[in-house]
């Protein structure tokens, strides 16, 4: 009986948090460790079945490097990175659409729909949601000499982002699973950094919520402890003293700037624990990062 109990007690915990974000809308970045191991890919999909039961509206965006590089390693093409994206070049980037759109995209939708779920999968081409332009990439050189500014092919900054296919999806209890492929104003196809695309689209939506999985614990202080709570201000003070290394920038200043965009609270999760979503979001003590405002 005390196990029952013990099992009643935990949906009790979770309920004022049930209650306080019914109807919200939460955007998941997906990616890392928790796409790649069987156990955590089930688990994943579980977590965002569960939200959509409970009132909550969850919409995924997800990565896919590592996918793309085994296929394009199958194929004896190698990739090179600039500041850590990929230089995509036109028969590159017709693999990562490939890859993405055709193959990781449909995967999620599939194993979301297998746990009960609803999910449809798009890109950004889908009614013009993700609106992009071809990045500009600078690199500082030495001795004083001007920046080198440097061709990494088409990949994209966002310019716009259309969320009404989203909202209507939300509306009529679909699961909006979205992969980071933008479109330009002439149509041409761009490749867009996940991470980058999950906290336009938190923006976008006023989301309740930005959660970051990720392949580490969390942020973690200079003395290498784990950060339940980071302030936006700290945040910034850390990255400029070093203290946030250079793997994690992006997701911290990701998770800044959808904070400034309006979004009301952004997390930083291991992806490697069963359930982090969940853990994160129906727990006191959480299990990564919460970053928030001052």
């Amino acid at each position: 009986m005390d196990d029952f109990i013990g099992k009643a007690e935990v949906l009790m915990e979770a309920l004022p948090y049930i209650q306080r974000f019914y109807g919200k809308t939460f955007v998941i970045k997906y990616g890392g460790h928790a796409m790649e191991n069987e156990e955590l890919k089930q688990s994943f999909a579980q977590d965002i079945v569960l939200l959509k039961y409970v009132g909550i509206n969850p919409v995924v965006v997800h990565g896919g490097g590592p996918q793309i590089d085994s296929v394009l390693e199958k194929m004896g093409i190698t990739s090179r990175y600039v500041r850590g994206m990929r230089v995509t070049d036109q028969a590159t980037l017709d693999i990562v659409e490939m890859v993405l759109v055709g193959k990781v995209n449909k995967e999620i939708v599939n194993l979301i729909n297998r746990h009960g779920g609803l999910a449809v999968g798009l890109s950004g081409k889908d009614g013009g949601l993700i609106l992009a332009r071809k990045m500009s990439v600078t690199v500082s050189s030495p001795n004083g000499a001007p920046p080198e500014i440097i061709d990494i092919g088409m990949v994209g900054d966002i310019i716009g982002i259309n969320p009404l296919v989203i909202e209507s999806l939300d509306q009529n209890k679909f699961i909006p699973v979205i992969a980071p492929v933008g479109v330009g104003q002439e149509g041409e196809t761009y490749n867009i950094n996940a991470d980058l695309v999950a906290g336009e689209v938190a923006e976008a939506l006023h989301a309740e919520k930005l959660i970051m999985m990720t392949d580490v614990e969390g942020v973690k202080d200079k003395r290498g402890a784990l950060l339940s709570t980071l302030k936006e201000n700290q945040a910034r003070k850390m990255i400029q003293d070093g203290v946030v290394g250079s793997g994690m920038i992006p997701k911290v200043e990701c998770c800044v700037n959808a904070l400034k965009g309006g979004v009301g609270k952004t997390h930083i999760v291991d992806g490697r624990v069963k359930h982090a979503v969940l853990l994160e979001i129906f727990t006191k003590e959480g299990i990564g990062t919460e970053v928030v405002r001052k």
